[in-house]
């Protein structure tokens, strides 16, 4: 994209009856550029799997064929859980391939977070990799789950294991019939701030067809590009970057399958190493990566570095441009969608800001009575679903009139979100609705603090929450990660604090400081403030 405004304006949404991206895509791909490199996957250990557009084809055949031999038909639900293995790609393909609504679940989950997931969503499959497998003791004959397919050797009954085949060789391979546009694909669980994790239905066209917004005009991707994403196989941001950003595009997809903790200076090898054009990964991981020695890595394959999942903080993004030259581009959205507000190539950079809408959505700033508010102050981000809907939306949450009710306010759907737009149409987040901190009278994001705190050379990681006061409502309170080479004392809370009140506004700063080692995050990386705030005392 070299014009946002024009863009913009001429954007449309593709609006076919049917849609399948297996078959529609994938298949175009293997057509048309057969020995083209799809999918480049090493690990840890130095090893490395290549597979071409035609392998690819091959595989996710084989796979839908193998499902269909176990019994499963279009419209059944299959639970999988796999770390970052090729087989992961070419077993989600099948499932898109013959109308199978696939659910992701990262690793990381426990025996009730499984059992919640397989009763809940009605799941009629399990499909697990066998480094998986001790999460699923004692489940057998739960809900309605009658297949369980493991991948690898040695998996116990009732597990059956997927025959690959000789590199995908055809024999499982049938026909499908074709799957409509507004057939559901996938379920992605998400979990808020209240409650037990919420089922995101998407359907074919909302993430086959919405993703190309995030595929070709964010992650600005071509044929000619590799590009890497850092994320599980279990978060809504793999699909983004790892399956339907880049694929949509032709782009190759790198992967790199780590299964122990996060190293930046492993990543920055890989970037090196695999000659990564574009990069993206979610602020956990650059704050990680900039303590690195980033001129002692050849990073010049790097054209496009992008950032998701929470907003990043402005020192990070000028450090990695001051050893890279590049902008790290941040865009917005959710599970529930596709990229809905991005720092386009095509946008001048504004560092801290969120960016500006996508093609394809009108996304605004609004008040309690679903009215548009004016630039510079403060509201909820919307999208605008009437007259029109726009595709890359999920289709609801399932079974929960509530959260349907809830998202919905006039002729918008309600992110849940808080930001503020300016003159010149860029928005800047504010923070979740549920974390704004309402203190001595303002309003107060818990960002725009630990962006503060992070400016300050011995603090590696900030949180900030409200804690309930008699007398002001809130007071703000950071739970503080330091750097190397510092120690916690009261001297440095003290130091800490007048930083923040020189650095924003005085009334903005943490009345209290708590050093921690580690904060609470989601498996996607975001801090859970929710969990702070259960535990803050008053």
């Amino acid at each position: 994209m070299t014009d946002y405004e024009a863009t913009y304006r001429a954007f449309r949404w593709e609006r076919p009856e049917h849609f399948n991206f297996a078959a529609d895509v994938v298949d175009r791909h293997a057509r048309e550029r057969p020995r083209g490199l799809a999918l480049l996957w090493s690990d840890e250990a130095g090893r490395e799997r290549r597979f071409t557009w035609e392998d690819v084809r091959r595989h996710s055949l084989h796979a839908a064929g193998f499902l269909a031999s176990q019994g499963l038909r279009k419209g059944d639900r299959v639970f999988i859980m796999m770390p970052r293995v090729p087989e992961w790609w070419f077993l989600v393909l099948g499932c898109i391939r013959a109308g199978i609504v696939f659910m992701p679940g990262t690793p990381m989950l426990t025996v009730k977070d499984i059992r919640y997931r397989l009763v809940v969503a009605e799941a009629n499959a399990v499909i697990a990799d066998v480094s998986c497998l001790d999460r699923f003791e004692g489940l057998a004959g739960t809900g309605r789950v009658e297949t369980w397919v493991s991948v690898g050797e040695g998996a116990p009954s009732p597990w059956v294991r997927y025959e690959a085949g000789a590199g995908g060789t055809g024999a499982h391979e049938g026909t499908f019939a074709p799957t409509r546009a507004d057939d559901p694909l996938l379920i992605y669980f998400t979990s808020g701030t209240t409650g037990m994790p919420k089922m995101v239905l998407h359907t074919q066209a909302s993430y086959g067809l919405g993703h190309v917004i995030t595929g070709r005009y964010w992650l600005d991707l071509t044929p000619d590009d590799r590009h890497l994403t850092l994320s599980d196989t279990g978060w809504a941001k793999c699909a983004w970057g790892k399956l339907f950003g880049p694929w949509s595009q032709g782009a190759c997809n790198v992967v790199y399958d780590f299964r122990g903790r996060f190293e930046p200076a492993k990543l920055l090898k890989i970037l090196e190493s695999q000659r990564v054009t574009t990069f993206c990964a979610p602020p956990t991981a650059w704050r990680a990566m900039v303590l690195q020695d980033l001129k002692g890595f050849d990073l010049s394959s790097l054209r496009h570095t992008v950032s998701a999942g929470e907003p990043l903080n402005p020192e990070v993004i000028d450090t990695w441009k001051a050893a890279t030259g590049l902008h790290i581009r941040e865009g917005y959205g959710q599970t529930e969608t596709v990229v809905l507000v991005g720092m386009y190539p095509g946008v001048e950079p504004r560092v801290g800001s969120m960016g500006k809408p996508s093609p394809g959505f009108t996304v605004g700033v609004i008040d309690d009575q679903g009215r548009e508010v004016a630039d510079g102050q403060e509201g909820d981000i919307a999208v605008r679903v009437a007259p029109e809907r726009p595709v890359g939306l999920f289709q609801g949450y399932l079974n929960d009139d509530g959260a349907n009710a809830a998202c919905r306010r006039g002729d918008w759907y309600v992110t849940g979100d808080r930001a503020v737009r300016d003159a010149e149409g860029y928005f800047w987040f504010v923070g979740r609705a549920d974390d704004v901190i309402k203190t001595s009278g303002y309003r107060v994001g818990p960002f725009e603090v630990e962006s503060a705190l992070l400016e300050h050379a011995a603090v590696a990681e900030s949180a900030v929450i409200g804690v309930p006061d008699d007398k002001i409502g809130q007071r703000i309170k950071a739970y503080v990660v330091l750097a190397p080479g510092h120690a916690p004392s009261d001297a440095l809370a003290k130091e800490l604090q007048e930083h923040v009140k020189h650095t924003t506004a005085p009334y903005k700063y943490p009345r209290d400081i708590e050093f921690v080692t580690e904060l609470p995050k989601t498996v996607s990386g975001k801090i859970r403030r929710a969990e702070l705030r259960g535990t803050a005392k008053k």
